[in-house]
């Protein structure tokens, strides 16, 4: 498939720089990345993140030509609209045909040679092309002269921005550890590349050496035009740079989005920060997630979780990675602490949708009753979960408002109106954990977050555990505009099965909103 064949068949793909498309590498029956896809975007900053042994650095060997993956497709698209297939292409073309150029978690500096030297040595293809491949420099030729003099100045020039100008003759194993790590990224990008990727590159740096290597990374991406895919576990880092985030675990992806929406994952919560289950009920206690905490109260399996030692993949895995056939990789019993999250959300999904069919049967007045039919509602597990709605009640009968006391939301109701809750999931900060609290706590429709004064936002923060992400978030605006029949952004997200919900299905149009 040549390039151009490939942009017209996905038109999108000319915003992505990387288009990983069901990347799998497996070393004999260790399946180490399983069925990963992402998108890392021109011009942005993308951080790969994730435990140790996640599979980070091995989708950075098959980016860069060091593997080749077992399945999967990665292409690079460059900005004069030529596109090429890395999985396809020997090692030595990815960075002189594709220019991707890599760093390594290992500073790799040849240290008895100048800081200069070392930035002339990353240009040795352009001068040797000058010299026609022979020795015709060492006579002086205007065009090896004229090449050799772009080189210098090209070097000089990274040396400054890395702040490191002033050092430019000194060995380049005299330097510190934080400066030999800039000067490591200034060779990289004396090639040219298109898309940089850098291993760890704040790995054992101090806070202020962590500051010098945000500002050089932020005005590589202001300034030359390169994107930037990096692996990372200084979150300082990761946090402040990164436009996009992707993060896996066991080889897998788990969840994938901007910082903000990174960090305050459940999923990524428990498995990035997994390793102690303290620490783990410790974060999640702080955004409020408490009946996440309680299903990590039970532990892995001790028979075969993950040990103080592991790496990769614990426990047994299926030996293939199947795209279409519903086969996925698996990871053997209480070893992914993202999954236990999963079957948590799943849990709490069944048992919201329990109770509101309790409390609608218990409101139904004895008339005339519909048969009760079936919603299947997804969650991110793909797992359908089964319940059966309430039959609904005689027309323009009245939701019993129940009686507020102090300290609690004016506004509740004994049971949805209808016999029938809003699917409150589709405001942006309301996930199913969070909307089966709401029902909890008699709050089912859009109308009533929409109504919400200052007193009842205080409550709903109390029984939530959240201290001012309810207005950070805006959920009484987007309450509002959902109680209108009105998209949003994030609505239209879940309504297209992009985010886990514990409804069934998008509702009909017009009919969204307010429950009235």
């Amino acid at each position: 498939m040549s390039a151009n064949s490939i942009q017209k068949a996905n038109p999108g793909m000319k915003d992505a720089i990387l288009q990983v498309d069901h990347l799998s590498m497996k070393f004999g029956g260790l399946v180490a990345i399983g069925d990963l896809s992402f998108t890392a975007k021109r011009g942005e900053i993308t951080a790969l993140i994730g435990p140790n042994g996640a599979g980070k650095t091995t989708v950075f060997n098959c980016i860069t030509g060091f593997y080749k993956p077992s399945e999967g497709m990665i292409t690079l698209n460059r900005n004069d609209g030529s596109s090429y297939l890395l999985e396809r292409l020997p090692n030595h073309e990815i960075p002189a045909r594709a220019k991707v150029a890599r760093t390594f978690q290992n500073i790799r500096l040849f240290s008895g040679m100048t800081l200069l030297e070392n930035l002339l040595v990353a240009q040795h293809n352009k001068l040797m092309k000058a010299s026609g491949y022979t020795v015709l420099g060492l006579f002086g030729f205007s065009s090896y002269r004229k090449a050799s003099a772009e080189s210098v100045d090209l070097a000089k020039h990274w040396l400054e921005k890395a702040d490191l100008v002033d050092r430019a003759d000194d060995p380049a194993g005299d330097l510190p550890y934080g400066a030999q790590r800039r000067l490591e990224i200034a060779r990289a990008m004396c090639t040219g590349p298109e898309l940089l990727c850098l291993d760890e590159p704040a790995a054992g740096l101090n806070p202020k050496e962590s500051a010098a290597l945000n500002e050089l990374l932020i005005d590589i991406k202001g300034t030359s035009g390169a994107s930037i895919l990096l692996i990372e576990h200084d979150m300082s880092v990761v946090m402040q740079i990164s436009d996009h985030v992707v993060v896996l675990e066991y080889g897998r992806k788990i969840s994938d989005g901007s910082p903000q929406s990174v960090r305050t994952d459940p999923r990524v919560i428990a498995a990035y920060l997994g390793v102690d289950d303290e620490e783990v009920e410790a974060v999640l206690t702080e955004v409020g997630d408490e009946d996440v905490i309680e299903q990590l109260d039970t532990g892995p399996d001790a028979a075969h979780g993950p040990g103080t030692s592991s790496s990769y993949l614990a426990g047994p895995v299926t030996d293939t990675v199947g795209h279409s056939s519903g086969e996925r990789v698996t990871v053997a019993k209480g070893a992914s602490k993202a999954g236990q999250v999963d079957a948590r959300s799943l849990a709490a999904a069944n048992k919201a949708v329990s109770l509101a069919a309790a409390r609608a049967a218990k409101s139904t007045p004895p008339a005339k009753a519909k048969p009760a039919s079936k919603a299947a509602s997804k969650v991110s597990t793909g797992t359908s979960v089964k319940a059966t709605a309430a039959a609904k009640p005689a027309a323009k009968t009245p939701a019993t408002k129940a009686p507020a006391k102090a300290g609690e939301i004016s506004n509740r109701l004994a049971a949805p109106r209808g016999g029938k809750a809003d699917n409150l999931t589709r405001i942006k900060g309301i996930g199913t954990v969070n909307e089966k609290k709401l029902n909890d706590h008699g709050i089912f429709h859009f109308d009533q977050i929409g109504a919400w004064k200052k007193a009842d936002v205080e409550a709903a923060e109390a029984y939530l555990a959240f201290d001012g992400r309810i207005a950070r978030e805006e959920w009484v605006k987007q309450a509002k505009l959902l109680g209108q029949g009105k998209d949003t952004e994030f609505s239209r997200r879940v309504d297209a099965g992009k985010v886990a919900t514990s409804h069934a299905a998008k509702p009909a149009a017009g009919k969204r909103g307010g429950g009235k």
